[in-house]
């Protein structure tokens, strides 16, 4: 596939998230129609009569939008998050929580459920314990001797095990009425209760993390061929390699912060995009961001429409993407 084209796929993903956010606002319970949405839109710029119920209007404004942003925010973070681990680490298996960032979100979470903290204190806990154990990740890992790169990943699967007894004696502990199922259900991953206050936290610190990985793209592209090439063709490896981590760690703790723990969207997000567009992450940055956001908004309006009581959203990830994934790595064929 020549570069043209590649461009141009790129241009049709970010369109495909734009049709598919428009489209998700009509899916629900509650019908909306598409005089009715615009009416509410411009009625938050002007004053207009309203032709719609405040029904409508709450729907979409409180439960709706947030919950379309987030999805989008989350598997964009995700996705962007695995593509990066899976270049610096050159290692295709590498995912968003490569580093432990889930799991300290899932230790943090369930303590603050345990502690009869609210919804908001929930998701900064989560925040707060998945950055401590990337600090306690990279502390162990710099203390290593050897291969950098092998001492984080080590020190991400030992600190990641502890963080997980660490879940698991408090769900032990947890009151089983009403703890333990909150705790369980939060696990599970689920964008229920998404608020505008989830929207903006999150937006605000993927777009921080974000950004500086959409710039230095093309020097993760060289870390791809080895530290040694790279070095020689001028990159600071050890600077690159820590700033893209820092980043894409960022991002994944924000996103589990809200979300909960949803698995398979960085690991299979990038896979897909390299069939479509490639290794050169000129394009499959771009392409995984994009790709990532439409993947989880679509698994999430399955989620909330498929039955009339919600799947968690990390159950049908793991039902979507486990066998899409064998698909992926058993089709064949070289990359575009």
């Amino acid at each position: 596939m020549t570069d043209a084209k590649k461009r141009v796929t790129v241009i049709v993903m970010a369109i495909m998230v734009v049709a598919g956010v428009i489209v998700s606002f009509f899916l629900g319970q509650f019908d909306i129609t598409v005089k009715e949405l615009g009416g509410i839109i411009i009625s938050q710029f002007t004053d207009i009569k309203p032709f719609w119920t405040s029904q409508q209007e709450h729907i979409f404004l409180t439960v709706r939008l947030p919950r379309i942003l987030v999805a989008c925010l989350v598997g964009t973070a995700l996705s962007t998050a695995g593509c990066v681990y899976q270049g610096v680490f050159e290692n295709p298996m590498a995912a968003p929580d490569f580093l432990g960032a889930s799991s300290g979100a899932a230790l943090g979470a369930a303590f603050a459920i345990i502690m009869g903290m609210g919804d908001w204190m929930i998701t900064v806990m989560a925040f707060i314990f998945s950055l401590a154990t990337i600090w306690l990740v990279y502390i162990i890992g710099n203390r290593t001797r050897g291969n950098k790169t092998v001492g984080l990943v080590l020190a991400g699967l030992m600190v990641s095990a502890l963080a997980q007894a660490g879940t698991s004696f408090i769900k032990l502990v947890a009151d089983q009425t009403n703890e333990l199922p909150e705790i369980t259900y939060w696990l599970m991953g689920s964008l229920t209760g998404i608020t505008m206050n989830d929207v903006l936290f999150s937006g605000v610190v993927i777009l921080i993390g974000i950004i500086p990985l959409v710039l230095l793209r093309w020097k993760i592209n060289v870390l791809t061929v080895g530290e040694q090439e790279a070095t020689t063709m001028g990159i600071h490896v050890s600077r690159v390699r820590l700033v893209s981590l820092v980043c894409a760690t960022l991002v994944t703790a924000a996103a589990v912060s809200v979300s909960g723990m949803i698995g398979w969207v960085g690991l299979v997000v990038p896979h897909f995009c390299r069939k479509i567009v490639g290794n050169n992450y000129r394009y499959l940055l771009p392409a995984s961001i994009f790709t990532g956001a439409f993947f989880l908004l679509m698994v999430d309006n399955i989620s909330r429409n498929l039955f009339a009581v919600e799947i968690p959203i990390g159950i049908l990830t793991a039902i979507i993407g486990a066998p899409f994934f064998i698909y992926l790595i058993t089709k064949g064929g070289e990359s575009a």
